[in-house]
């Protein structure tokens, strides 16, 4: 029988899934929701957490998927943006809740689970004072929404924003945090944001295969 995972973060690592967005370029449509290669958007998100071992896994969004084990949380009022997104999971975590580290993923990257792994692998490597890392695309453009924060720093980042982050970019939110950008390649970065992008992420994606359980990390018996 296989025995608890091994979490892969020193000091364990929250996830926070944004997934309730307008989506206007998508005429409104639920894009976590789109299915690439054999799985929805939102479920390719929180199977990258589950991979990486987070714990808790809060989506902000109304409740999508009831097969998923996750939290579901709403900013207040809705479609206030991703920083009011970020507040509200913040908030809805208890005591119990403490990972020193935080993902923060938007659900709309078709390769969630590569950049996920890209991102958890980096933390080792980050120096003692930084307060994160984020993906940038081959421009070197911060991509915010994919990446690994100390919660103590977001929480405090976030605890600044006036009117719980309403409206607020999400530059406002980690502009004073002190944040390594890795430069990967665009596939990795890459999300869907229009219905060409749809078309060409679905061209594009192998056929979905779930990992067998006795793949993954556990602990040593």
């Amino acid at each position: 029988m296989a025995g608890p995972r091994v979490p892969l973060v020193t000091g364990g690592l929250g996830a926070i899934l944004l997934a309730g967005g307008r989506a206007t370029r998508v005429d409104g449509a639920t894009k976590p929701l789109f299915e690439i290669g054999g799985r929805t958007l939102l479920r390719t998100a929180v199977e990258a957490a589950t991979d990486a071992v987070a714990r808790p896994i809060t989506v902000v969004a109304p409740m999508l998927d009831d097969s998923l084990e996750v939290r579901w949380v709403r900013e207040d009022p809705p479609f206030g943006g991703p920083a009011a997104g970020i507040v509200a999971a913040l908030e809805s975590w208890t005591e119990a809740d403490q990972p020193e580290w935080t993902l923060v993923l938007a659900c709309d990257l078709p390769r969630a689970d590569a950049a996920v792994r890209r991102l958890v692998d980096d933390i080792v490597l980050l120096p003692a004072d930084a307060d994160g890392v984020c993906l940038g695309d081959a421009s070197s453009t911060p991509q915010w929404l994919t990446g690994v924060y100390r919660t103590r720093a977001l929480r405090a980042a976030a605890s600044a924003l006036p009117d719980r982050g309403r409206d607020a970019a999400v530059r406002a939110l980690v502009d004073d945090l002190a944040i390594t950008v890795l430069t990967v390649t665009d596939d990795l970065t890459r999300d869907v944001d229009t219905w060409e992008d749809l078309e060409q992420a679905r061209s594009a994606a192998p056929p979905y295969r779930a990992t067998p359980p006795d793949r993954r990390a556990e602990e040593p018996s």
